[in-house]
C-alpha cells in the first residue's frame, strides 16, 4: 500500500495553513528598539541619510512590515514621497524595492487614507484635531511574504531637505536553512506620467467610437523580463477635468504577444472591483478605490487590485498598461507601485525621479483646498503648543475655544460627511486665528 506521508491534505490547501502546521523555521524581528535598553524606540533620517533598517543573513522570509513616522512636523505630508524604501534580495547591489515609502503603503498624493486590505493595512493613530484627514500618527503594515536565499537588506533614504525626526519600525521574519527551488523574490516599482499625453483633437471628454488596437501609448505600470507572477498594484490618478475619467482598458501584454494582449479589460473601475463610474470610496480584501477626493471625479483618487487567488503568470516578459481615458484621450497626472515575484535577475528599473520631480500637484478643487488647510493647521497648531512651551506662555482661553472647541469639531464633521468646501472654509477661520498668535509671540 502507497504511503500517504507526503500526499497534500485539505487543511494544507487554507491560505491560513501557515498557523497550523508545525515546523523546524524560527522567527525574528529586526526593529528600532532601544539597544540601550530604555524607551527611544525610534530613530532619526537626516536630509540626504540612508537608515538601515534591516540587514539579515542566510535564507528566510519576511512576513510583516510595520512603520510610523513623524516627519517634519504635525500634519506635514512631505515624508510620504521624500522617504524611498529599498530593498535587496540575495546580496544583489541594485533592489529589487524602489518605492517612495508612502506609495509603497497606498498613500499616493501625499494624503493619507486608512484603509484595510488583506496585503497592505494602514491604521489611524493619534489625531492633533480629529476627523478623516488628521495624519499626526499612522501605521503603515504590509503582508506581502518576501523570501530570500542569501541575505536581505532594507533601507529608508531622506531625499528630502529636512530631519524626519522619528520612525518607528518591525521587519518580522522567518529564518529558514535553505530556501526551497521555485520561489521568486518580492518586487515593487513606482512609475510616473505627469501629465499623460492625450491623443486626439478632443482631448479630456469621453469618447467612445475611437480605435485603440496596439495599445501604445497607454500609461505603462509594469515592463518586466523574467520568470515571474505578477500580483497587484496602486493606482493613483490627478484628474485634471471635472468629468469621468476612467472609460479606459488595462491591457496585459504576456510574453511579448501583440494586440490583443492575453488580459484585456473593459474600463479602470472593473480592473479594481467596482461599479460603473465610481464616486464612493470602498476597501476590499483585493479590491479598492480607497481615496476619491470629489464626487464630480476632478482631482485625486487611489485604486489598488491584488491579484492573490490568481496572479499573473509570465514566462519571459510581462507589460501591464492601461489606457487613461478611451484611446487614451486625457492627459492627467498618473503614479502606481507595481508588486511582482520574478526570479533574479531583473530588468534594470526606469531611474527614479528626484524628490522635487515626485511632488504631487496642488489642485484647486475642494478636496485639495481642505485637505492643505487641514494639513497647515495641524501644522500651526503644533507650533502654537511649542511656542506656548518654550516661552513659558498660555495661549488665551478665547483662542483655545474658538479653534479646538467650536472649529475643530465643525471641520472633524465636515471631513467625515466629504464636504470639503466647508471643511476648507473652518480650517482658514482656525489658520487665520493661530496665525496672530504665532505672529505675536515669535
Amino acid at each position: 500500500m502507497a504511503s500517504k506521508t507526503n500526499v497534500p491534505t485539505v487543511l494544507a490547501g487554507s491560505m491560513f495553513s501557515d498557523m497550523m502546521y508545525l515546523r523546524d523555521s524560527k522567527t525574528a524581528r529586526a526593529s528600532s528598539y532601544d539597544r540601550s535598553g530604555r524607551n527611544r524606540d525610534c530613530c532619526t533620517v537626516p536630509p540626504g541619510e540612508t537608515l538601515r533598517l534591516a540587514d539579515i543573513p542566510g535564507a528566510g522570509c519576511i512576513r510583516h512590515i510595520y512603520f510610523t513616522i513623524m516627519g517634519a512636523g504635525p500634519g506635514d505630508p512631505r515624508y510620504l514621497r521624500d522617504l524611498v524604501l529599498r530593498m535587496y534580495w540575495d546580496g544583489t547591489s541594485d533592489p529589487s524595492v524602489e518605492v517612495p515609502f508612502g506609495d509603497f503603503f497606498g498613500q499616493g498624493h501625499e494624503r493619507i487614507r486608512f484603509f484595510r486590505s488583506l496585503m497592505v493595512t494602514v491604521n489611524e493613530g493619534a489625531e492633533l484635531l480629529g476627523g478623516d484627514a488628521s495624519t499626526l500618527t499612522v501605521g503603515f503594515n504590509s503582508y506581502f511574504p518576501m523570501p530570500f536565499a542569501d541575505g536581505a537588506r532594507l533601507t529608508l533614504t531622506n531625499d528630502g531637505d529636512y530631519e524626519v525626526g522619528a520612525v518607528w519600525y518591525h521587519i518580522d521574519y522567518e529564518k529558514m536553512d535553505k530556501l526551497e527551488s521555485g520561489v521568486g523574490r518580492f518586487h515593487a516599482q513606482w512609475r510616473r506620467e505627469n501629465t499623460t499625453v492625450a491623443v486626439g483633437d478632443n482631448p479630456n471628454n469621453t469618447i467612445h467610437n475611437e480605435p485603440n488596437t496596439d495599445g501604445a501609448e497607454n500609461y505603462v505600470i509594469l515592463d518586466a523580463e523574467g520568470h515571474g507572477n505578477f500580483v497587484g498594484y496602486f493606482l493613483n490618478v490627478d484628474n485634471l477635468s471635472e468629468t469621468w475619467y476612467g472609460e479606459g482598458d488595462d491591457m496585459i501584454f504576456v510574453d511579448g504577444e501583440g494586440w490583443p494582449p492575453s488580459l484585456h479589460g473593459t474600463g479602470t473601475e472593473e480592473c479594481f472591483g467596482g461599479g460603473a463610474c465610481p464616486n464612493v470610496e470602498y476597501a476590499g480584501p483585493y479590491t479598492g478605490f480607497h481615496l476619491i477626493g470629489n464626487k464630480n471625479f476632478a482631482g485625486k483618487t487611489s485604486m489598488y487590485r491584488f491579484h492573490v487567488a490568481d496572479p499573473i503568470r509570465f514566462q519571459k516578459s510581462i507589460r501591464v498598461t492601461i489606457e487613461h481615458g478611451h484611446a487614451n484621450n486625457f492627459a492627467n497626472d498618473y503614479s502606481s507601485t507595481a508588486f511582482w515575484y520574478q526570479a533574479l535577475p531583473h530588468k534594470p528599473f526606469p531611474e527614479l525621479p528626484g524628490a522635487a520631480d515626485r511632488r504631487p500637484r496642488q489642485g484647486d478643487d475642494p478636496h485639495d483646498r481642505a485637505h492643505l488647510g487641514f494639513s497647515e493647521l495641524q501644522q500651526k497648531a503644533g507650533r502654537c503648543g511649542s511656542l506656548a512651551s518654550q516661552k513659558e506662555i498660555q495661549m488665551p482661553a478665547e483662542l483655545k475655544r474658538q479653534v479646538f472647541e467650536v472649529l475643530a469639531p465643525e471641520i472633524r464633521k465636515a471631513f467625515d460627511e466629504k464636504d470639503y468646501a466647508a471643511a476648507a472654509d473652518k480650517c482658514k477661520q482656525a489658520n487665520d486665528l493661530l496665525d496672530a498668535f504665532i505672529k505675536e509671540h515669535e
